[in-house]
């Protein structure tokens, strides 16, 4: 039975890492009166303590405010460390929000806590991190997601809405219909997708464009897209990706406001 507005009740929301993303996620849901609970290391919880969060929406215009909103940090709690955090349990779901680079050591951080974490949402890029999750929790206990809207970050909790776009949801889950609906009334713009694999990979397409060399070489885009070898190198790392996801019979799919196809 499909879940109606009248349905949702708060959610309890645990957030891995409070950078541009968690922020931006965590702080549309605080604004939209839901419980969140950062997990973020100790010297950025610090800050988080004193100064709250800063967020740059009016680029939104659904929001119909030309000011940034600050959130007290009394709207919020905000841990060192996941065993802190789970006091204030428990949750109905966690944000997975930290770079592919932490995985590991945040799957190893949680190990000691399984039978009391609840099912994750993760928005990390790249295809291998649900995989990790499931190992560590469990099928039924991974929602993959994607994160196409753009943020950019001036400090801890300090964050600037600089295009939207929206995010990704997979569907099979029974609790992505519910976080789909409070997204949406959190102005995140979120979609269900059947495939979630087929989400996950058709975002590292676009991850794939001209980020990688840019980051090597130290060049923005305009450079290495005029530059003759560096561009066939960028066809190159494109056709590879679509090769993979051909062999894996894995479909190219539109992302929210972003047509990946094309």
């Amino acid at each position: 039975m499909a879940i109606s507005q009248d349905d949702i009740s708060q959610l309890k929301v645990l957030i891995f890492g409070a950078g541009a993303i968690g922020t931006y996620i965590g702080g549309s849901l605080i604004l939209n009166q839901q419980n969140v609970v950062f997990i973020e290391q100790e010297k950025v919880a610090e800050k988080l303590h004193e100064r709250g969060l800063r967020l740059g929406l009016s680029l939104d215009t659904r929001r119909k405010e030309k000011d940034a909103f600050l959130i007290d940090p009394a709207s919020f709690v905000i841990a060192s460390s996941l065993e802190d955090a789970l006091r204030y349990g428990p949750f109905d779901v966690a944000i997975y929000a930290l770079k592919s680079f932490d995985t590991a050591g945040a799957l190893e951080g949680i190990q000691p806590f399984v039978d009391r974490m609840p099912p994750i949402l993760c928005l990390s890029n790249g295809v291998d991190n649900e995989p990790a999750i499931v190992k560590v929790l469990g099928r039924n206990k991974v929602i993959f997601g994607t994160v196409t809207t753009a943020i950019g970050r001036h400090s801890a909790g300090d964050i600037v809405l600089e295009k939207l776009r929206g995010v990704g949801i997979g569907s099979s889950h029974p609790l992505s219909e519910r976080l789909i609906l409070v997204f949406n009334n959190s102005f995140l713009n979120a979609q269900p997708f059947s495939d979630p694999i087929s989400m996950k990979w058709s975002k590292m397409l676009t991850n794939l464009l001209a980020n990688p060399v840019s980051a090597i070489l130290d060049m923005n885009a305009s450079d290495i897209y005029s530059h003759r070898g560096l561009y066939k190198l960028e066809i190159s790392i494109l056709r590879e990706c679509l090769a993979v996801m051909k062999a894996q019979n894995t479909e190219v799919v539109d992302l929210p406001g972003t047509p990946v196809r094309a």
